[in-house]
């Protein structure tokens, strides 16, 4: 048994490559489109605000398998032609990022009021006051929502298996139908590396929150 499930390691692993570039992407998508959706929330401006209001109320509300169908069998016929790895990247960073959007809104309104009163009284300009009194504190709040969405995340990546890419749950799913008799086992490695691969989202997010909160 020992050396089968060696065999199929080489399968997992590439499965595994593509499942965490998909994460990486769609994370660097999803945190842009958090951060300005969110303060995009809090804007004096009515429409940045409503523009980052309908951005958040609709891709929160949205499935993500078919907003990831919608982008990759729907946007070609609108002459926009996405690889499946930008269809994937795109669909998950819209839609994670509109719950980022939000935490990124109520961990800057979280701020005490005092500190906002302290900067005007400093005569620091808007943008002093954005980026030097309250967003350094509202990230350290940000942290722990942010890391479970990350984790979210990495688990909504599996759906990408449903336009064929060769992603972690995709290489399970072949060796499940070469190997049906050992489905519990197949299934039983898919969960152990999907919680290796999650760990190593927690543990620096963990990390980072004890560096960034040692002043309290």
């Amino acid at each position: 048994m020992l050396d089968t499930i060696l065999s199929w390691l080489p399968f997992l692993g590439q499965g595994a490559l593509v499942t965490i570039k998909i994460t990486l992407l769609s994370g660097c998508v999803a945190m842009v489109f958090a951060m300005l959706s969110g303060l995009g929330r809090l804007s004096s401006i009515p429409p940045i605000r409503w523009l980052s209001i309908g951005y958040i109320e609709l891709f929160r509300a949205a499935s993500l398998l078919v907003l990831l169908f919608w982008v990759y069998f729907a946007l070609p016929m609108a002459g926009l032609e996405l690889s499946k790895t930008w269809s994937a990247v795109l669909a998950i960073g819209l839609n994670i990022g509109a719950y980022g959007g939000e935490i990124v809104r109520s961990s800057i309104q979280a701020v005490p009021r005092g500190q906002y009163e302290a900067s005007i009284a400093l005569n620091l300009s808007p943008y002093r006051r954005l980026t030097q009194i309250v967003l350094p504190q509202a990230i350290v709040r940000m942290l722990p929502p942010m890391g479970n969405l990350w984790i979210e995340m990495l688990k909504s990546t599996s759906l990408v298996f449903f336009i064929t890419m060769s992603d972690l749950t995709y290489e399970a799913m072949i060796l499940r139908n070469n190997y049906y008799s050992d489905t519990p086992v197949i299934f039983g490695l898919l969960l152990l590396i999907y919680y290796l691969l999650s760990t190593c989202i927690s543990l620096p997010i963990s990390w980072l929150e004890r560096k960034m909160t040692v002043w309290r």
